[in-house]
């Protein structure tokens, strides 16, 4: 194989990865009771309370849960050290070129 095509053939597979990888759901759900084995046919008696609650605060106003604030700070400093180590790479690899090792 020419190691013209190395490259192309490297960036073709990065690209499927990562174009792969967009597709991957995240799973941070949790719920608040443990599911049961047994499904009952009749409500809890907590479903039945939040369904009358709701039914008769029908002037308050609907708002969305507060799920808290993403921390981006690990991928913001991992993401930085590896576009350093990468163009490092790229620096180290053109002066390698340049001096004919």
């Amino acid at each position: 194989m020419s190691s013209a095509r190395r490259p192309l053939l490297t960036a073709t597979a990065a690209g499927t990865l990562l174009g792969a990888l967009w597709f991957v759901p995240s799973a941070n759900a949790t719920g608040d009771e443990p599911v049961t084995d047994t499904p009952s046919s009749a409500p809890s008696a907590q479903v039945t309370q939040q369904a009358r609650a709701a039914a008769t605060a029908s002037d308050s106003t609907v708002e969305l849960a507060d799920t808290g604030s993403f921390d981006s700070t690990p991928y913001v400093m991992g993401g930085t050290f590896s576009l350093a180590v990468g163009a490092g790479f790229v620096v180290y690899s053109v002066r390698r070129e340049r001096h004919g090792f």
